[in-house]
């Protein structure tokens, strides 16, 4: 299986990476193949709802041009599709935003129909004040015919926080071992 992990933090080996890459390492011991994209690498501009994506002459293909040109090929390669976010305000970092507002082609073209993906949200005040974050992407997932295949809702606020919790990185081990 392909596993394209997408990490929305801009901290570098915070508890974001930390929980994905748990997920990475127990999905490579059973075979699977992982790529890790840090979107805080790439340029994505903000949808501009010009609904070039919509029309099927154009392959529904988006118009901007910016780091989704490449991102967008490694989406549609994938089998799994993990998207991990700190919970900012009870949403997505800004650039899993721009990330998430751009899968508007995939409404259409159905290119992602069938992919499965995790969520990862690690929070200062936990899995509760997660709900809404989760609505947002369990949402996403039904209009682009994705299927919820996991997630891991955890509390850890500062950077590497959560190697003191030592079951939440055994969890997002275990789940990405899990995937089959």
């Amino acid at each position: 299986m392909k596993i394209l992990a997408l990490i929305g933090s801009p901290r570098k080996q915070g508890n974001t990476d930390i929980l994905v890459n748990e997920i990475c390492r127990g999905s490579k011991a059973v075979g699977h193949v992982v790529e890790t994209v840090r979107l805080y690498d790439y340029e994505i501009l903000p949808c501009i709802d010009c609904r070039h994506c919509k029309r099927q002459e154009a392959d529904h293909a988006c118009t901007l041009k910016d780091g989704m040109q490449v991102i967008y090929p490694k989406l549609e390669d994938s089998d799994l599709i993990i998207f991990g976010t700190p919970v900012y305000w009870y949403g997505p970092t800004a650039k899993m935003k721009l990330l998430v507002d751009r899968l508007r082609p995939y409404i259409e073209s159905r290119r992602l129909k069938g992919k499965r993906g995790i969520v990862v949200m690690p929070s200062e005040e936990g899995p509760g004040c997660c709900g809404p974050l989760m609505e947002m992407f369990r949402r996403s997932f039904d209009y682009l015919g994705m299927n919820m295949a996991g997630s891991i809702l955890a509390r850890a606020y500062e950077r590497g926080e959560i190697e003191r919790s030592p079951e939440e990185i055994r969890r997002a081990y275990e789940l990405g071992a899990s995937l089959s």
